[in-house]
């Protein structure tokens, strides 16, 4: 057994004996592989599996994050640094869903027309490096989270779902990334960018890289749960329950309309109703979550 199986092994101790079989399961079965690829965002969700595979596959388990332009560079960051955490080969793939109109027109099937063109480049990376296995971090609770059209792609092109295989639940998830000893095992899901922008109307690169900038802006100010949504030039902020007195604050106010302005928003305001996921989308339209629909893709589905 390797370092990171005895990392498990000693870790399992803290979990659950149901979560530590289907842990143990989803690693077995990925060792059955000659290799896998692991579509990887560095949330927990893909983390997890990465880890898994890791200890099933060691060398011929290799994690991939696709870069483009709703990825934040933050997120990049943070996948890097957990797969040198994992101890995991990590490739670094390049593409742009605003090459596909029907991204672009952003209807009720973005998060579909995404996660194709995303995973379609996962497999298109895996052929290079001589592996026919691509896996993401679908887990157990995803399918029940109302319309998830990515998960529609995963299923279209094959994708192994480790977790989903296994039973994985979310709060397992986080346990088993607790036994690794992972860092992520406690970070928030994370929405690709594009989910800042109401279902109709059209993603743009200008738009992404103003939302992109305005949350960085919030992250750099000490907000932990927010998002920015970007209402064609109206910048709605959302904050976190728990944060909104702060936000209240007359100084934030000025302070955020000023900053938020120069970035290219026309107006500023705060959502009083706080932080929500799938604020800006139909009622019926599941977003916001890790691999994945506004989620990791893992990024990881929020």
């Amino acid at each position: 057994m390797d370092e990171h199986g005895e990392v498990l092994a000693a870790g399992a101790d803290r979990l659950d004996p149901e979560t530590a079989e289907k842990a143990r399961a989803a690693r077995e079965r990925l060792g059955e592989h000659d290799g896998v690829l692991v579509a990887f965002s560095g949330g927990v969700d893909s983390a997890v599996v990465a880890a898994l595979a890791h200890d099933a596959l060691g060398e011929d388990a290799v994690a991939c994050t696709a870069r483009s332009e709703t990825l934040p560079a933050a997120e990049l960051a943070d996948a890097r640094r957990v797969a040198a955490e994992i101890g995991i080969r990590h490739e670094v793939v390049s593409f742009s869903e605003l090459d596909d109109p029907d991204f672009v027109a952003n209807d009720g099937d973005r998060c579909y027309h995404c996660r194709t063109m995303r995973l379609g480049r996962m497999y298109e990376t895996a052929r290079e490096i001589g592996i026919g296995t691509v896996c993401d971090g679908t887990n157990a609770d995803d399918p029940g989270e109302g319309h998830r059209p990515g998960l529609r792609a995963v299923e279209e092109l094959s994708v192994v779902s480790p977790l989903l295989d296994a039973g994985i639940t979310k709060t397992e998830v986080r346990a088993i990334a607790e036994a690794y000893g992972l860092s992520v095992a406690d970070k928030p899901a994370m929405a690709c960018l594009s989910s800042r922008i109401p279902t109709g109307l059209a993603v743009t690169e200008a738009r992404l890289t103003r939302v992109e900038r305005a949350e960085r802006v919030l992250r750099d100010w000490g907000f932990e749960g927010f998002r920015v949504r970007d209402h064609d030039g109206l910048a709605r902020i959302e904050i976190a329950p728990d944060e909104l007195k702060r936000a209240l604050d007359p100084a934030f106010a000025t302070a955020a309309r000023e900053r938020l302005t120069d970035l290219g928003f026309d107006y500023v305001t705060i959502d009083l109703a706080g932080y929500r996921t799938g604020s800006v989308s139909p009622a019926n339209e599941a977003v916001d979550g890790d691999g994945t629909e506004d989620a990791d893709f893992d990024l990881e589905h929020e």
